[in-house]
């Protein structure tokens, strides 16, 4: 086969297996990987014709997208049976509290809607004991796949291969990282120790990773969210930038509630831009407004991108950090306070109340993005991917919450996505000072916006990240812009913490 010939079969390839993936998030029966869907596509799915590609000519953005692209399915055909097996064992893998059977594809929602401190101390002991039995099997995964690196691949380790797909200095971002850590490590701990002894009655360094999860659903300010419209309302908002959601072409929305679900929302681009999926399961709350609006930051930007560009320009792309970066803009605007205001009608009180825990929220989430990153990194560099206490002592001494290690392998996204996650975080405030400098702080209700954010969408994954950034005038990401706006949500005006107590209503 010849490069374009590999580069149509891996548009069906893609296509299947992505649609696959739909199907089995909206509820399908299996969760394993069938052999099936990769029928009529073993001639390209071999180390023979992956190394073709690097080997036969000049080593462009063209081809390193093709020869990643077709390496990832050769690692997930390969790995499949270990997968499988893996899935087989978790799928009945569910905690026993007080009666209650808690499958692990809803502890998230449970935690956050139906949880209290003392069946969060019962569902860490379960699920404790369910990763110990897992262990093996998870490990047993991860050992075949790096060994398939190495071996047929010449990897020598898992962050070289990260290194060569995503093109980034991971070194560089430790150093950095952990810098921007000490630097919002007292503003973080001595508020969120406030938080916890408000809302929990106990201290901080009592804990553990599930309160955290409770706690950062915001689910204890439920009562203020205006539930008089359903979700779907909400989406009306996009008419403010000329966007009839309802009447996107190629854009599907599944986002009805469904016990065959899990609750973690997911976008699908099976083809960019005329095949484009969000499905979520609301449970309710500040919680959904933020997931809707995040998936649809991932959807809209997929939908408007330019049907001129290249597939490859489209639809092979080796870092996902301009889409989360779409996503997080979005998802961040609508708990802004000039959305909080107009579009939900919050009361004044109300307003300060949300936006000073969504801003420690999200300080909170950032760095746990970072300290597994941090983690994932120091693990697979020493090549120890079984040692889960590098894991909980940094999860722990950077978020303040207990964690324990032999879960780790369960709260592990490939390629060091949570790095994919901070940096696009940190660009999104870039992205979000760029539009209230440019529009007002309610860029947000400017029809100028929508104009601004379709001519960034039109770009498609033509660019990476920074790329995208210098092309469009934007200027280099600035981890101060997300420091200030944390500094302002959380001190307030003055510098002052402003917040002691909650609402009334907090569930305490």
């Amino acid at each position: 086969m010849d490069i374009e010939q590999i580069e149509r079969a891996l548009l069906t390839l893609n296509y299947r297996v992505s649609a696959r993936a739909l199907n089995l998030w909206k509820g399908g029966n299996s969760r394993t990987f069938d052999h099936n869907t990769y029928d009529g596509f073993y001639e390209i799915l071999n180390p023979t014709t992956i190394k073709r590609i690097r080997g036969s000519g000049p080593w462009t953005k063209h081809r390193q997208r093709l020869f990643h692209s077709l390496l990832s399915h050769y690692l997930q055909y390969r790995v499949s049976p270990y997968e499988n097996e893996l899935f087989t064992w978790m799928k009945g893998a569910a905690a026993h509290v007080d009666g209650e059977k808690i499958y692990f594809k809803d502890i998230l929602s449970w935690c956050q809607k139906r949880s209290d401190l003392a069946k969060r101390r019962i569902v860490e002991k379960e699920t404790s004991s369910l990763c110990k039995f897992l262990k093996p099997f998870a490990l047993g995964f991860w050992e075949f796949f790096l060994k398939l690196l190495e071996d047929e691949f010449g990897y020598k380790d898992y962050a070289a291969y990260c290194q060569d797909k995503k093109q980034v200095d991971y070194d560089a971002y430790v150093i950095r990282l952990q810098s921007l850590l000490q630097q919002t490590d007292t503003l973080y701990f001595e508020a969120m120790e406030a938080w916890a002894q408000r809302s929990l009655g106990v201290s901080l360094c009592e804990l553990n990773r599930f309160d955290a999860i409770y706690l950062l659903g915001l689910g204890e300010f439920d009562p203020l969210f205006p539930e008089h419209a359903p979700l779907s309302k909400h989406l009306d908002f996009f008419n403010e930038w000329g966007i009839e959601v309802q009447n996107v072409p190629g854009l599907s929305l599944d986002i009805n509630h469904s016990h065959k679900k899990g609750a973690q929302a997911m976008s699908f681009a099976l083809r960019i831009p005329s095949e484009i999926y969000v499905v979520m399961n609301p449970q309710g709350g500040w919680i959904d407004l933020e997931t809707l609006f995040h998936e649809m930051g991932h959807a809209l930007s997929h939908a408007f991108t330019s049907p001129e560009l290249s597939s490859v320009e489209k639809d092979f792309f080796t870092s996902n950090t301009l889409s989360e970066t779409y996503a997080f803009l979005l998802q961040n605007m609508s708990l802004s306070l000039p959305f909080l205001e107009r579009h939900l009608g919050l009361s004044s009180k109300a307003i300060e109340e949300i936006s000073f825990y969504k801003g420690l929220k999200d300080l909170s989430v950032f760095r746990r993005y970072v300290s597994k990153f941090l983690a994932e990194y120091q693990m697979f560099k020493k090549n120890e991917v079984e040692n889960g206490e590098i894991y909980a002592d940094l999860l722990e001494k950077h978020t303040g919450f207990s964690y324990r290690p032999e879960t780790h392998l369960f709260d592990l996204v490939p390629e060091f996505y949570a790095l994919d996650y901070v940096v696009s975080w940190m660009a999104e405030a870039t992205l979000e000072k760029t539009l209230a400098q440019t529009l007002g702080h309610d860029w947000m209700f400017k029809s100028e916006a929508g104009k601004i954010l379709k001519d960034w969408w039109q770009c498609g994954n033509q660019y990476e990240l920074d790329e995208f950034f210098t092309v469009k005038g934007i200027g280099s990401i600035d981890c101060r812009d997300i420091v200030d706006r944390w500094r302002s949500k959380i001190l307030g005006e003055h510098g002052n913490a402003n917040h002691s107590t909650a609402n009334d209503n907090a569930v305490v």
